[in-house]
């Protein structure tokens, strides 16, 4: 799906668009660079590497400016990706017009992460797709194949309208 030399624009996607478009058209455009990504898959460095209906996979290669005091990854940086991840897997499953956003998630941290030169990896996927909720889980792996974290999200599925004034 992507590749170390694709270029992304950060942005807000278009309300016509994600009303007209199937969420797995939409996460496979931004995917493929032709609409735009939320900044913080820029800022993180966020790469789709697979991307079908209820499950999505995204490389990050964390470094130095993503450390806590204590010389690890930050633990918000592993929770956006793997937020990242399980929404945009339920993304994936919702008809042209649908939307949703996370109402919580959970995050167990397995082990601590260093900048290495290796890709971490994220697979979300979608554990149940309702009209109204949907659940999601991600793992979190080094290149190793070893489990450095795993997450459950709930999400809320909702019409894509314009903010009210």
């Amino acid at each position: 799906m992507s590749d170390e030399t694709q270029t992304y624009v950060a942005g807000a996607l278009p309300l016509e668009r994600l009303q007209s478009m199937s969420g797995l058209e939409v996460v496979r455009a931004m995917g493929e660079g032709a609409l735009p990504v939320p900044p913080l898959m820029l800022y993180f460095g966020f790469r789709p590497v697979e991307i079908e209906s209820g499950r999505v996979v995204f490389t990050a290669t964390p470094d130095e400016r993503h450390y806590n005091p204590l010389g690890t990854v930050h633990g918000g940086y592993v929770a956006a990706l793997l937020d990242s991840t399980m929404s945009c897997a339920v993304h994936t499953t919702l008809p042209p017009g649908q939307l949703y956003t996370t109402l919580e998630f959970k995050v167990n941290f397995t082990r601590a992460i260093s900048a290495t030169a290796e890709p971490i990896r994220a697979e979300g996927i979608v554990l149940h797709q309702g009209r109204s909720v949907a659940t999601a889980e991600a793992r979190l792996y080094d290149a190793r194949q070893r489990l450095l974290a795993h997450a459950t999200t709930t999400c809320m599925i909702f019409a894509a309208r314009a903010p009210s004034a």
